[in-house]
């Protein structure tokens, strides 16, 4: 016995998306070189402070492993 499908797919009508009011987009501001500058830099602070956090956590982490060797070599 063959499955039917619903008529909604099978009647070949496109649905039709209801449309939704975007929030009023601040108009674009032309950033000054000295303002891209910036904001580069601190792009790079934070990139530089979470590759030292995730560091820290390694590091961490391998202590943790250079203990259980120990314990292990021990045995």
């Amino acid at each position: 016995m063959p499955v039917q499908k619903p008529p909604d797919s099978s009647s070949g009508k496109i649905a039709t998306v209801p449309q939704v009011k975007t929030l009023a987009r601040r108009p674009w501001k032309k950033k000054s070189p000295v303002e891209v500058f910036l904001e580069q830099a601190e792009k790079l602070r934070k990139e530089i402070a979470e590759a030292e956090e995730e560091i820290k956590q390694k590091r961490l982490q391998l202590k943790k492993f250079e203990e259980a060797r120990k314990i292990f070599e021990s045995a």
